[in-house]
């Protein structure tokens, strides 16, 4: 089954922001993933929009990493196609950024103006736009009075941000995002998910995110992709989240969401683990 797109993101302000670089459109056909002999994902497709922002949300094991490493290039096909924009898609791409879960993916010799600058400097970017580039993403993500800094003088959140900032100086128009605030404090987290959905919504590229959390998922997304369980993961269901940006969980659509969705992973979980058998009435 392929689950279809709204016809538009839920929230399109952007004050204060330049003109967005705009996102890729996400076609995943009858895709199957495996490794090591094992199947991973089975015959899952999907239709992504557009500047949408999709949350891939599902037990553990379940290949939502997998799945997005197969969007970044990273991991071949076993079964279907993924294209962007129509064009079938061959491997990793500059139109593609990937922000890992651990802020180790920052060069920790370099300053974070140089890791910002780095992506354009490989693409031999002349120094003016390059420095246009990173005065800007870094003033986007509130860092550019520590561009001098090196990571190791920075808090975790900051890293996270800086991590973003390198990946939107490319101006990719996909953001992959793997479970990028897992490593971080509950504080923090929080502060990092108001801050994404600021950026995405000043930047307007397509996101896809990993997450294990529900709420994070319900604060963020235009739609969320429950997985099942694994071996062989599919698609579960689909919920389009038709709140506006910011979101109150405390409210009674949000709260009924939340619940649906605690039930519908809860029943995979108890799934997996009736698999291994254990004990079938825990719940997730």
């Amino acid at each position: 089954m392929t689950l279809a797109h709204p016809s538009s993101p839920s929230d399109t302000s952007s004050a204060g922001a330049t003109a967005p670089v705009g996102g890729g459109r996400i076609q995943i056909r009858d895709v199957s993933i495996v490794l090591g002999g094992n199947s991973i994902v089975q015959d899952v497709s999907l239709d992504i929009a557009s500047g949408e922002f999709v949350c891939l949300l599902g037990p553990s094991g379940c290949g939502k990493s997998t799945l997005l490493n197969a969007l970044a290039g990273f991991q071949g096909l076993a079964g279907g196609v993924i294209s962007v924009n129509d064009e079938p898609l061959l491997g990793p791409s500059i139109d593609r950024g990937i922000v890992f879960q651990s802020s180790e993916a920052l060069f920790p010799w370099l300053t974070v103006r140089q890791n910002v600058e780095y992506g354009p400097r490989m693409r031999g970017t002349d120094s003016a736009e390059r420095r246009r580039r990173s005065q800007h993403y870094l003033e986007l993500v509130g860092l550019a009075h520590v561009d001098g800094h090196l990571p190791s003088e920075l808090s975790g959140g900051m890293r996270q941000r800086v991590q973003i900032a390198r990946v939107l100086a490319n101006e990719p128009s996909i953001v992959l995002m793997d479970e990028p605030f897992g490593a971080l404090d509950a504080q923090t987290r929080h502060i990092m998910q108001s801050e994404i959905n600021r950026i995405w919504r000043a930047t307007r590229p397509t996101v896809v995110f990993v997450t294990h959390d529900i709420s994070e998922a319900l604060l963020l997304a235009d739609r969320i992709v429950i997985m099942t369980a694994g071996p062989a993961a599919g698609f579960k269901s689909i919920e389009s989240i038709d709140m506006p940006h910011p979101r109150d969980l405390t409210e009674p659509q949000a709260v009924a969401l939340l619940r649906r969705m605690r039930d519908a992973i809860g029943e995979e979980v108890t799934k997996a683990l009736q698999a291994q058998g254990l004990d079938a009435g825990v719940r997730s």
